[in-house]
């Protein structure tokens, strides 16, 4: 090894060293390690731009999205942009499943940077809501296991789920004759990725050309596809596209179901989810190959640090928040403070939330706390606080 090499090793190790032990913000720092960890070729290394702020995240079911809404939430408060949220109407979706409009958007909540609530993606709406400059992203999960979740989430919500009487391996063995394309919630039920997406989820298995043309226009319209089973080396890939810190993308996972409330899959039961929700499957598995062309060109060595380094972050976060220890699994019932009670869509489904660790619970109204109760606080409750700081921040700014 020539000198020179032995030299910069000798310089890496001796700035992680130093930076490790220091305990202060050096996300970016490590940015300066480029020629290590070069950036994605149509971005420079993230922290030598500026944050990119104007984001329109298509939130998906089931597929780890509650976690990606709140990070970006918390990206909007911490630097003080603004978030659609939607309309008293629409409750904490923009009255989804309809087709999304700029008129669900709450006014007191324009004009935005971030969009990230449930819909039924429209692009044309969005192009008029949301500056030119927004970057596009959404998530998918594996068809299978979004599958299982929906039904598990839906049972007593969908109607072609409740026909079946609960049995998963009923539904798929005579789908057509529980199914009701009609039905309000039908969208649960078929090709949920699809719908969400903007798509016609009842096309034949035969429509070969429709199923290309959808890979086609979420190819042209979104800049990242991120993938539930990658989620840490999307996150990576997303904090290039956006040029934030790896402390912009630290979570925690939101809205988890117990595992009793989990079916476990046959090979025979996955086939048969995949081959009846065949759109997503299209789209799942031509969005995960993208996502892993993409990690390629960035570098295995590179995604690989960069997911240790984002792990580091969460750790400090969790030692900022809750003094080094994790927050604590809860059943909704559990849960002492009803910020923090995750919705239970029925009876035979438990969504689990997080409870404040003993130690800090008693500097739950605390504004420097705040932030960290907005780490594990569910969908719903932060969009309703979120909807009254942006409103207060409306009226201020409108007062003669």
């Amino acid at each position: 090894m020539s000198q020179k090499k032995i030299f910069l090793a000798f310089m890496v190790v001796a700035m992680v060293t130093l930076l490790l032990h220091s305990g202060g913000h050096w996300s970016r720092t490590m940015q300066d390690l480029h020629a290590i960890c070069p950036a994605l070729s149509s971005n420079r290394p993230a922290g030598l731009k500026m944050k990119h702020t104007n984001v329109a995240f298509l939130k998906t079911h089931k597929t780890a999205s509650t976690t990606v809404q709140n990070l970006l939430f918390r990206f909007a408060e911490r630097n003080n942009l603004t978030v659609a949220l939607p309309g008293r109407a629409c409750s904490h979706q923009f009255c989804y499943p309809r087709l999304f409009s700029a008129h669900f958007v709450h006014p007191h909540t324009l004009p935005p940077n971030i969009i990230s609530s449930h819909m039924r993606f429209r692009k044309a709406e969005l192009h008029r809501l949301m500056p030119n400059d927004t970057i596009y992203i959404t998530i998918l999960r594996e068809p299978a296991a979004m599958f299982e979740s929906l039904f598990s989430y839906y049972n007593q919500h969908c109607e072609s789920f409740k026909a079946a009487n609960g049995s998963l391996e009923s539904f798929l063995e005579q789908p057509w004759h529980y199914y009701r394309p009609q039905d309000k919630r039908s969208m649960y039920a078929r090709n949920t990725l699809t719908f969400d997406l903007g798509g016609d989820k009842d096309r034949a298995s035969t429509d070969a050309p429709y199923a290309q043309f959808l890979v086609d226009e979420v190819e042209r319209v979104f800049s990242l596809v991120m993938i539930a089973e990658h989620f840490d080396e999307s996150l990576v890939l997303l904090r290039h596209l956006l040029s934030w810190d790896f402390d912009d993308i630290a979570y925690v996972k939101l809205n988890m179901r117990t595992a009793s409330s989990k079916h476990q899959l046959t090979p025979g039961l996955s086939a048969k989810i995949r081959a009846w929700n065949w759109l997503d499957a299209r789209l799942y598995d031509h969005f995960n190959s993208s996502l892993w062309h993409r990690l390629s060109v960035l570098g295995p060595a590179c995604v690989a640090r960069e997911v240790r380094l984002l792990r580091v972050a969460q750790e400090r976060l969790l030692q900022s928040c809750f003094g080094g220890r994790r927050p604590l699994f809860r059943p909704a019932a559990q849960i002492e403070y009803k910020e923090l009670r995750p919705w239970q869509p029925s009876a035979k489904v438990e969504i689990v939330g997080y409870d404040l660790p003993t130690n800090r619970s008693r500097g739950f109204s605390s504004s420097a706390y705040e932030p960290c109760l907005k780490l594990i606080m569910p969908e719903v409750q932060y969009t309703k606080v979120l909807l009254r700081s942006q409103s207060i921040r409306y009226r201020q700014s409108h007062q003669p």
